[in-house]
């Protein structure tokens, strides 16, 4: 066991805490560590074996965690446990004389948390702790997507463009790269689905795949706007607030005006969500990796070669590349996420 030394006490009987240090205490005890650690042990190595051995799986996994809700990139993560006594101690190291991981040993771990598909996972064992605990009961979906900007230089090894990126354009400006689509439960804003597209996808094709089969009211903002989903939903009981849209040459009615500010203010957690979501997503399966680039650190994704289905279309299984040759209607689409009989709709936005 370590001696407490003079800095140690120093540092604990200091004036007050930080916010990050009062950020890290309430994770402490609001992450389900065990739980986490259960899922990810049979995958990760063992020591035993000649050489250096591997990391401490419960310190690496703080570290992974501290890096996303801090936008830290490798080199910063690896920095931050030098310099910050608060990171250094949540990771569970005694002093800035451990041993302590480089920028390599922390990227190959989110690497293995790739190749095994544990974000996933990761994601669906807290989603389940969430409602162990009650903090995630709603019957109701709020729906989002966000850009990730990548640059579209060709100036690299393979003097090409990343094949799963794609260009769009909002507004009057165009963006390269992919995009993040994100459900997130209406009460407590804690997000439950996560999938990558390119970033030309519509919004409104990956609607399906955000929801939960107890949905029972549906929020997003106009770019989910599509009367065959909104009569898909209606005919499955599930209550459609989505932001009307401003058909050409033809403005919103006073009502409609009054509906949107009224459905925006239940949404706006999800916009909060979006923006800062690149700080801890990382990887969703699918084969064939991208990188996209932010300030100050690097977020890998990872998007399914095949072609996409469009709006209103589901791929088949089995089903070679390509367009598919039946399409599939929104009301069917949606009828397979959310169950045959779902619940009849209580839902008071």
């Amino acid at each position: 066991m370590r001696q407490t030394s003079f800095a140690d006490l120093d540092y604990d009987h200091k004036k007050r805490q930080t916010r990050r240090e009062l950020f890290l205490a309430e994770m402490e005890k609001a992450v389900p560590w065990a739980l986490l650690l259960e899922q990810l042990a049979p995958h990760y190595p063992t020591s035993g074996r000649r050489g250096r051995q591997p990391m401490p799986l419960l310190a690496m996994l703080r570290i992974h965690c501290m890096q996303q809700w801090f936008s830290f990139s490798d080199r910063q993560m690896e920095d931050a446990l030098y310099e910050i006594e608060s990171v250094r101690r949540f990771a569970g190291f005694a002093g800035a004389t451990d041993a302590l991981p480089d920028e390599t040993t922390i990227l190959n771990f989110r690497h293995f948390l790739e190749e095994n598909k544990l974000t996933a996972v990761l994601l669906e064992t807290i989603n389940n702790h969430l409602k162990a605990n009650g903090l995630l009961v709603s019957k109701g979906t709020m729906v989002d997507a966000t850009l990730i900007h990548a640059p579209s230089s060709t100036k690299n090894k393979d003097k090409a463009r990343d094949p799963d990126m794609h260009s769009t354009q909002k507004g009057k400006q165009w963006y390269f790269g992919m995009k993040i689509h994100i459900g997130a439960d209406v009460n407590s804003g804690a997000v439950h689905s996560v999938t990558v597209t390119s970033a030309n996808t519509a919004d409104i094709s990956e609607l399906p795949n955000l929801l939960r089969e107890d949905d029972q009211a549906v929020f997003g903002d106009a770019g989910y706007n599509s009367d065959e989903y909104k009569r898909g939903a209606r005919h499955l009981g599930v209550r459609w607030c989505v932001n009307d849209k401003r058909k050409p040459n033809k403005s919103l009615s006073s009502k409609q005006k009054k509906r949107n500010r009224k459905q925006s203010a239940v949404r706006a957690r999800v916009e909060r969500t979006g923006q800062n979501y690149d700080r801890w997503c990382t990887s969703i399966g699918g084969a064939g990796a991208g990188r996209a680039y932010f300030p100050h650190h690097q977020v890998p994704v990872r998007l399914p070669q095949d072609p996409l289905p469009g709006l209103g279309e589901e791929r088949l299984a089995g089903q070679p590349a390509g367009r598919p040759s039946q399409p599939v209607p929104a009301q069917e689409a949606i009828g397979r996420r959310l169950g045959a009989n779902p619940p009849k709709v209580g839902w008071k936005p």
